[in-house]
Formats: structure tokens, C-alpha cells, sequence
């Protein structure tokens, strides 16, 4: 997708494009190695419509890539390549299976006067690297959460199997990839917490123990409110990618028909039943509809001896949700349904009601709302944690950030100087825009804190960010 956001420069006009989706191509090295036979390398690429003999050099040229740095280095071969009109990445989930993609840089396009053609600048330095490495490696692990493993397709039905897999799966995925959007949220992957007293935690919990206790085919839950975690049975890789795919995907996708009033809880035909307003999110729409379809979503999560294929049911009432994974062994029939609406429903319902009285009381509590000086990221390596005051809420289609995109850019550029040393560090910065943009790094945990105060001195933003913690994070050590 193109967005042109128009400049006023010199009485004329210029056009800013974004940073866009080129390429994507997944290929395996060892296929295909006789002469006249290099297609077979390829396992998918995007766009579909592109020439035979183009797709085969653009194929190949990465392939001589990475064989080059190898040299280099065997053990950490190219992660990407920077050219001036676009940006190469590179990544080898499984041995041999290699994904690409090339991601064109943002480019100003300056009109000319006597009618010459205008002239294009590329910023090069727009894009940055981890940010769109941990964009590829997200695509793998969505496609690995919903399909298992390439090494699982191949063994299972072959290359023609992998490939159906591939088309299917990227095909609709990659429309949902919006480059211009991506930022230092995607490279930590974290999960937003729902922050709740001890009391209601419990009763989630016991409500928990109680669903699996009498509907034993469930093997793991997960409760979500109002998009943010509150308890999860999975691994936390397995969780990070469903937390993405529920937060971004099937959450936005369901609730916008609500907020435009269609397909609302509180539709009428359950109005005499004010104590359930639950419904799945996966699988049949209306458990009353005599042709409803009882077929759930798999997925795959890791075991300690490989992975297992699951069933996923998305249950919701309210602004509760509820994940319920069920082996994929199990054929899930209209009775069990029925059996998990009713058990799940009225419960569910009373929990979200609870959660939503505590949380209107807190904010009360803690009085009116005024617009802070600062907007901080912070992320927990150790639990994924995730808190932003800069992201605004996401949507299907986009997510919304309230600052500018060069502090991003910044933000991102520290985040890579903090990638590159084990020590903790703070790093300070002054924007050009009068901005103070400050990382701090300690103990597995990052915090970075944009501060809109432009006659503040060094001293001054060391006191403020300071006081940030003391107040936002006064649970959590932070070295000085």
C-alpha cells in the first residue's frame, strides 16, 4: 500500500511515499541444482505475476549473497542488504528454507519545472533493520502457529504440499503486512498485562480450574480483557504469536461490526437473558442455526518433544475473552459446543462485569486523566511484558502512534546501539524538533521515554525520567 502525504516546498508540490512491499520469496537452496531446473528452488513468491526468468536471478542473486558471506563468517550468514532503492532481508528458520524480503525505501519525489520529469530521492537511512528483520521473522512464526513446520509439510505430502500450504497461508497474510506501520513494537513481540487486584486474579484463576475441570478435552487456556493478557496455560512463544494473531486479526476483525452495531452481544434476540452475552469468536456463529459449521482453527504449539495440533476456540463476552486449545485429535460436536456456551457463558459474562466495575473504581480512584509531558515504551525481556503510553489502540488495518515517525526512528536507533552491548546503559538524546528522547537498558527490562520539554536541561530529564520510574515503575529496579 501507497501512502502520499503531500509537501509544500518552494510554491510546489512534492509526494512522499512510504516504505512498501516488493518482494517476498521463500526457497530452499537444495532443490532444483541440475541446469534448466532452478525454478524448482522456488516455494513461493509474491507477487505471483512476475516474469519466469526474474523470479529465477532475483532467486539466485540471493542465494550468491549468502553464500558470499558465508565466507565471512560461517556461522552467521547475511541478515540483509542495503541498495539504494530498496532493503533485502534474509532469514533461515529451518535448514536450507530461506525467506525474503525486499522492502523498497521511502522515496520524496520533487517536481521539476519545464516540464521535466520529477526527481526521486530515496532515504536510504528511513529504514530500519531489526525493525523489518523481526517483520520477517513474525511472518514465519504466524505461518508456523497456524501450518507446523516446512520440515512437518514435506514430510507429510512433499514439496507439492508445502507449496499449497505457502500460496494459501502468504497469499492473505502478506495484505495484511502494513510496512508503514512498523516500529520498535514489533521487535520485542511483547504482550500488553492487564493489570488486576489479587481477588479478581483469583476468581479468573478459579474460573479457570473450574471450565477445565468440567470440560476435560480442554488442554490449555487463556483469558484476555480488553485485548491485554490476564492468564495464559501456553509457553510464552507459543502465547507472544497467538497474543499477535488474537490482537491484531480476529479481535479488530470482531469488533469493529460491534462498534458500527451490527453483530453487537447485546443483540436483541438475547436481551431477555441479561446474565449471557457470550458467542465464539471461532467456529459457529449461531449455535441455534440447524446448518451451523462446528470447525474450530488449528494451530501448533512446541512440546517438550516437537509440537501438537490443537483446536482453537475463541469464546468472548463483553470485553472478555476467553482461548480454549483442545487436541486436534478430538472431533468437536454440536452437543460440546452447546455444553461449553452454557458453562462458559453466564460465567464469563459476570467475570467481564466484575473486571470492568474494579477497573472503572481504580480510575476513579486515581483521578481525572490530565495529558502527560512524557510517553514511554517499556518492555520485560523475562515475560514479555509490554506497557506503551505512545501507541494509540490498534485497529485491522493500521496501528497508530502519537508522535512523530522520526522519534520512532530515534527510538528504533537505540534500541539497535542497545542490541549491540550485554551491559546496561542509558543513552540521552535531543531531537531536532526540541524533543528529549531517553533509553534506559537494565536488568532485561527497557524503557524509553519521549519528553516534550525543550528548554530542559541534561540534568532536568535525568530528574524527570527519574520520576517517571519512581512513579510508573515503582515495583520495578532500575540502575541509576
Amino acid at each position: 500500500m501507497l501512502m502520499i502525504s503531500p509537501r509544500m516546498a518552494s510554491g510546489m508540490q512534492e509526494k512522499q511515499y512510504t516504505p512498501s512491499l516488493l518482494n517476498f520469496f521463500v526457497y530452499n537452496p537444495t532443490f532444483g541444482q541440475k541446469e534448466g531446473e532452478e525454478e524448482k528452488k522456488i516455494l513461493f513468491y509474491h507477487p505471483s505475476d512476475v516474469e519466469k526468468n526474474e523470479k529465477i536471478r532475483n532467486v539466485g542473486l540471493c542465494e550468491a549473497i549468502v553464500q558470499f558471506t558465508r565466507t565471512f563468517c560461517p556461522t552467521k550468514p547475511a541478515k540483509s542488504l542495503h541498495t539504494q532503492k530498496n532493503r533485502q532481508f534474509f532469514f533461515e528458520p529451518e535448514d536450507n528454507f530461506w525467506i525474503v524480503m525486499v522492502v523498497r525505501n521511502p522515496m520524496i519525489e520533487k517536481p521539476n519545472k519545464d516540464g521535466k520529469p520529477p526527481t526521486v530521492e530515496y532515504q536510504e537511512e528511513e529504514i530500519i533493520d531489526t525493525v523489518y528483520g523481526a517483520v520477517v521473522k513474525q511472518c514465519y512464526s504466524m505461518y508456523k502457529l497456524f501450518n507446523g513446520t516446512f520440515g512437518r509439510q514435506m514430510e507429510a505430502g512433499g514439496v507439492e504440499l508445502l507449496i499449497q500450504k505457502l500460496e494459501k497461508f502468504f497469499y492473505r497474510y502478506l495484505q495484511t503486512l502494513h510496512l508503514q506501520s512498523c516500529d520498535l513494537l514489533d521487535v520485542f513481540g511483547g504482550i500488553s498485562f492487564f493489570p488486576l487486584d489479587k481477588m479478581t486474579y483469583l476468581k479468573i484463576q478459579s474460573f479457570v480450574n473450574r471450565v477445565e475441570e468440567s470440560l476435560s478435552l480442554i488442554k490449555y487456556t487463556a483469558f484476555l480483557y480488553n485485548d491485554q493478557l490476564i492468564w495464559s496455560g501456553l509457553e510464552q512463544d507459543d502465547m507472544r504469536i497467538l497474543y499477535k494473531y488474537l490482537t491484531t486479526s480476529l479481535f479488530p476483525r470482531h469488533s469493529e461490526p460491534e462498534l458500527a452495531g451490527r453483530d453487537s452481544p447485546l443483540r436483541p434476540e438475547v436481551a431477555g437473558n441479561l446474565l449471557h452475552y457470550g458467542r465464539f469468536l471461532t467456529g459457529p456463529t449461531n449455535l441455534k442455526d440447524p446448518e451451523a459449521k462446528f470447525r474450530f482453527p488449528k494451530i501448533f504449539v512446541s512440546t517438550e518433544d516437537g509440537y501438537e495440533e490443537l483446536h482453537l476456540i475463541v469464546y468472548k463476552a463483553m470485553s472478555a475473552a476467553a482461548c480454549f486449545m483442545i487436541s486436534a485429535s478430538v472431533e468437536l460436536t454440536r452437543d460440546f459446543c452447546e455444553q461449553l456456551d452454557g458453562l462458559v457463558g453466564p460465567q464469563l459474562t459476570l467475570l467481564a462485569s466484575d473486571i470492568c466495575e474494579q477497573f472503572t473504581v481504580n480510575r476513579r480512584i486515581s483521578g481525572p486523566e490530565k495529558e502527560p509531558q512524557f510517553k514511554f515504551i517499556y518492555f520485560n525481556h523475562m515475560n514479555l511484558a509490554e506497557k506503551s503510553t505512545i501507541h494509540m489502540r490498534k485497529t485491522a488495518s493500521v496501528c497508530l502512534t502519537s508522535v512523530h515517525p522520526d522519534l520512532m526512528k530515534i527510538l528504533g536507533d537505540i534500541n539497535c546501539d542497545f542490541a549491540r552491548v550485554d551491559e546496561d546503559e542509558e543513552i540521552i538524546v535531543k531531537a531536532m524538533t526540541d524533543y528529549w528522547v531517553v533509553g534506559k537498558k537494565s536488568d532485561q527490562r527497557e524503557l524509553y521515554v519521549i519528553l516534550n520539554q525543550k528548554n530542559a536541561n541534561l540534568i532536568e530529564v535525568n530528574e524527570e525520567v527519574k520520576r517517571l520510574c519512581a512513579t510508573q515503575f515503582n515495583n520495578i529496579f532500575f540502575l541509576d
